[in-house]
């Protein structure tokens, strides 16, 4: 699904409300009003991010700010930002303010490391969607200001699907069988990188699988389910078929250059993702165009939460100083006119459609016309209508981080054809029982 390498989405209600005791193991959010009180002076906010765009909205904010000032560092992507905030929390030393992703929230609160700033954001709750604001939130108290929501759909090359007669895939077996024609071509469907298990977990979220969930004061874990073994299926069909290139993000720009002379022809992706076709390409622009997101056959419309999207909040640390200021700089980045259309430019941002309640009004600047061409238009509807078939019932657990770095590794030797997916699901779920209980949470599985 190429996702990974800046990255992600949306938590499920379940986790927003979460108000039971033993499902964390060490809950973060300690009342620190002491220390998040107004400073006298004015202070500077230490900001970690990794999306384009950033530079941008924390120079604008600091010329209309004069009490409160961002200071902004670039992280290599969203993986890196794990073990860079893993490692400056066990130094004391973690910036005030910094960009993740939904998955890893409740990792982060189980571990102190996450500031509750409920006390100075739940009054502006009602700016943002609800799905998108259920993001920041474990056990009804808001750590994040959501920045971004996530449409997901198909884009692909229009002059190679209109050159061999294929018409944009409607469901996943149609997926497979334009993608055994291309075969024939040397071109492929889809590009699996083999360190990016996130094409596993989209599918799986669209088939209705639940990773994990809730059964009274225990987390419950299922990677066999019939959700993630339907999408299992698809993706299995995919690899022993040869019909997906495996370019690792590691090059990334090998990867759009791949893209752009016609190696791979498509890839379900949400409008961040445009930024980085638009900077790379040189050769295909206005040869693309928008499909939705394919269904399982015989299913209505239905596209996985937020998957991977870029930035898709500002958390605030437990360890910062000034947590109000804090706060209300996430807020601002989040509200601000210049700076959600900043971001949400392909061009100028990362080409991420807002968490606001109003972001269809933002569906223009977040697809570039560039890349699309005469097919521009038309993309505003699936965008706009891939917004409202989301799923909203996914639920992130506490070892989110830990899980996804073991999966890593067993998706790569999926992809190198060393195991079947359904191999990975039964070590996945073996591990994950596993980790949990070593780290004292109370797990079913």
């Amino acid at each position: 699904m190429n996702f990974t390498s800046p990255r992600r989405r949306f938590a499920s209600a379940a986790v927003a409300g979460i108000a039971l005791t033993g499902l964390l193991a060490a809950c973060g959010g300690n009342d620190s009003s002491d220390s998040g009180s107004k400073a006298s002076g004015p202070v500077t906010l230490d900001f970690w991010g990794w999306a384009n765009g950033q530079e941008a909205v924390v120079k604008a904010f600091n010329a209309s700010h004069k009490d409160v000032q961002l200071k902004y560092t670039k992280v290599t992507d969203q993986l890196t930002m794990q073990k860079q905030l893993t490692n400056a929390v066990k130094a004391d030393n973690a910036p005030c303010l910094l960009q993740n992703t939904g998955e890893y929230v409740t990792s982060w609160v189980s571990q102190g490391a996450l500031a509750d700033i409920t006390q100075y954001v739940e009054s502006s709750k009602d700016k943002f969607n609800a799905g998108s604001w259920a993001t920041g939130q474990v056990q009804g108290k808001v750590y994040g200001v959501p920045t971004a929501s996530a449409p997901a759909f198909t884009i692909y090359r229009t002059d190679i699907f209109q050159k061999y007669g294929l018409k944009p895939p409607a469901t996943w077996d149609d997926f497979i069988a334009a993608g055994k024609e291309l075969k024939k071509h040397d071109i492929k469907i889809t590009n699996y990188a083999g360190e990016d298990p996130s094409t596993l977990e989209v599918l799986a979220m669209q088939a209705g699988a639940h990773w994990y969930s809730i059964d009274g004061d225990s987390w419950v874990v299922n990677f066999q389910d019939e959700g993630t073994l339907k999408a299992a299926k698809v993706i299995q069909e995919i690899i022993d078929n040869d019909l997906n290139s495996k370019l690792s993000f590691a090059d990334y720009a090998a990867v759009q250059r791949n893209y752009d002379n016609g190696g791979t022809a498509t890839r379900q992706i949400s409008t961040w993702q445009m930024s980085g076709m638009v900077q790379n390409f040189t050769k295909s622009f206005g040869d693309w165009a928008l499909s939705p997101w394919p269904t399982f056959e015989g299913e209505a419309a239905k596209t996985p939460a937020g998957t991977n999207q870029s930035g898709n909040l500002t958390l605030v640390t437990e360890g910062c100083e000034h947590k109000e200021q804090a706060a209300e700089a996430a807020l601002w980045m989040s509200t601000d006119t210049g700076a959600v259309k900043t971001m949400a430019s392909p061009e100028t941002g990362s080409g991420v459609m807002p968490a606001l309640a109003d972001s269809d009004a933002y569906v223009s600047e977040a697809i570039s016309e560039k890349l699309l061409g005469k097919n521009y238009e038309p993309a505003k509807k699936v965008v706009t209508d891939s917004l409202g078939t989301i799923t909203t019932d996914w639920t992130f657990g506490p070892n989110w981080t830990a899980m996804f770095t073991e999966m890593q590794d067993e998706w790569a030797k999926v992809v190198s054809k060393e195991q079947k997916v359904t191999d990975l699901l039964a070590h996945m779920q073996e591990w994950t029982v596993g980790d949990l209980k070593q780290r004292g949470i109370s797990v079913k599985g």
